[in-house]
């Protein structure tokens, strides 16, 4: 535990052990940082939250229904706190949403200073057969979360509550359980976990009490979702940081750092014998030419030999909107872009309903076989994957699944392995604005797109339908600049690129 003191009167609970161990950054921005810097939070983490209470509510409707909440507000914690204890010694059931609190004692070289304030919240506290302070009887934690599996994280917060749960009870509880998503539970093995959370608790306690903030470390996936996000940006732009090098791992930013290539400059100006012991020369070489790409701003051939993209008078332009959590594609969205006839049109096929998955998809084929010859651009290995699912799913013959298939041609494939563009990310929509398109609604994202979904099963408000379908044709043609783009840059095509005339959009 931590001994000195700067350490005196701060309170760290779980939720800001759970930001720690997902980004000290975080953790310390929402200690120290300027709250007018934060940007408003998405509606996609609202969506996890509710998803979040949902779970919960169901697994106390099917495993828990005996249970008492403590009457106390949550803003008094200490109060509330105190309350759980007085359950837990009356021997209740099941506590939902009690309150473990522990003031930890801070003496430095003989000064008594202000104790470390720890406060946990487990969302069950269960009443087991065992020894414990108040007799014949003790407590086990429940943690319940939303993820599939039982992350690292959840594992610390879990052995977090069993050690606040020790200093009320006086006994180590003998279980400790996640419960994940479909109600899978899993039991957190505290030899091996509670050490880990000692170390997390100093570590964290240790980070909060500098002034300083971490390092930043853009990680887009990670960070995106971020409140912060626009802050750190800002900074890591500012710094030139290496972390917006696409490719940059915090592996191989330790690597660099080493060398004392610390900024994006200094990377595309190295030697690449410089770190090639560290990574290896492809890697060196690799990031150097992506570093050179963003300092420059222009494009560069990744290699000498490549093969041209598919030629046709016809082409299809794909792109899927789906829900993981529902295991749900709800819109397949086609551009058919006809050369010859100078026209392009755009199929929407829609599920108003999760249960039309199935018509759309073989709307979908239907649109598909009228063009046999057509290539079907898309940007990711999802379009196939998914291709491969549905038609499984819903009894398409296997010939036809594997004729769609052949037509695929997956452009994030392609241009990763043969191109290196001035950018931060190689995420459709980083290089389409690169090349100069623009979503027309700019905030729109596949995360959005999944909010806006529920929202129209939600509400039946058309205005959200219109919104994905808006987005998701966006994302079509987003692909087509790209490709056109491709074909020129690398002299791909013989098809001649005139104005087309654009048809009315078809969304169905």
């Amino acid at each position: 535990m931590p001994a000195s003191g700067r350490w005196g009167g701060m309170l760290v609970t779980d939720s800001l052990l759970l930001d720690y161990k997902r980004c000290q950054r975080r953790a310390h921005l929402n200690t120290h940082g300027a709250m007018e810097e934060r940007r408003p939070e998405r509606d996609f983490l609202l969506k996890l939250r509710q998803e979040s209470q949902r779970h919960i509510q169901e697994v106390l409707t099917t495993q828990f229904t005996d249970y008492r909440e403590p009457e106390t507000p949550t803003t008094l914690w200490q109060d509330r706190a105190r309350e759980t204890k007085t359950l837990m010694a009356q021997g209740v059931t099941c506590i939902y949403r009690g309150y473990l609190s522990h003031s930890l004692p801070i003496n430095f070289d003989g000064e008594e200073l202000e104790p470390l304030e720890l406060l946990g919240h487990p969302h069950l506290l269960v009443k087991v057969p065992g020894r414990s302070r108040w007799g014949n009887w003790q407590y086990r934690p429940i943690s319940i979360q939303l993820g599939r599996r039982p992350k690292p994280e959840y594992k610390i917060l879990a052995a977090f509550y069993a050690q606040l749960l020790a200093v009320y009870q006086g006994q180590l509880p003998q279980k400790v359980e996640i419960i994940l998503r479909r109600g899978n539970a899993y039991t957190v093995d505290l030899l091996e976990w509670l050490p880990r959370f000692h170390q997390t608790l100093a570590d964290c306690v240790q980070t909060l009490s500098q002034p300083e903030e971490p390092e930043i470390f853009i990680s887009r996936q990670r960070c995106n979702l971020c409140h912060w996000y626009d802050h750190c940006y800002a900074i890591a732009q500012e710094q030139q940081h290496l972390s917006l090098v696409p490719g940059v791992t915090p592996s191989r930013y330790e690597s660099l750092q080493t060398v004392g290539v610390l900024t994006i400059d200094s990377l595309a100006q190295m030697q690449t014998h410089q770190v090639a012991e560290l990574m290896g020369t492809a890697i060196a070489e690799q990031l150097q030419q992506q570093a050179l790409a963003l300092v420059e701003k222009r494009a560069m051939v990744k290699e000498k030999k490549v093969y041209p993209l598919p030629r046709s008078p016809v082409e299809l332009y794909f792109d899927i909107e789906a829900e993981p959590e529902r295991n749900l594609d709800y819109l397949l969205g086609v551009v058919v872009v006809d050369h010859g006839q100078k026209t392009e049109k755009f199929y929407g096929f829609m599920a108003k309903d999760p249960e039309e998955e199935g018509l759309i998809w073989q709307e979908f084929v239907q649109l598909i076989q009228t063009y046999p010859s057509a290539p079907i651009y898309h940007f990711s290995e999802y379009e196939r994957e998914t291709i491969k699912r549905l038609g499984k799913l819903y009894g398409t013959p296997v010939k036809v699944r594997e004729e769609i298939l052949e037509q695929c041609f997956d452009l994030h494939h392609y241009v990763v392995n043969h191109v290196i563009c001035p950018v931060e990310s190689y995420s459709l929509k980083s290089l389409a604005n690169w090349l100069g398109f623009q979503w027309r609604d700019a905030q729109a994202s596949g995360d959005q797109s999944v909010c806006w979904y529920d929202n129209w099963l939600t509400t039946g408000d058309r205005q959200f339908l219109e919104l994905i379908l808006r987005y998701n044709e966006d994302d079509c043609r987003a692909t087509w600049v790209l490709k056109d783009w491709l074909t020129e840059f690398l002299g791909g095509s013989t098809i001649q690129q005139t104005p087309l005339t654009p048809s009315k959009s078809s969304s169905i």
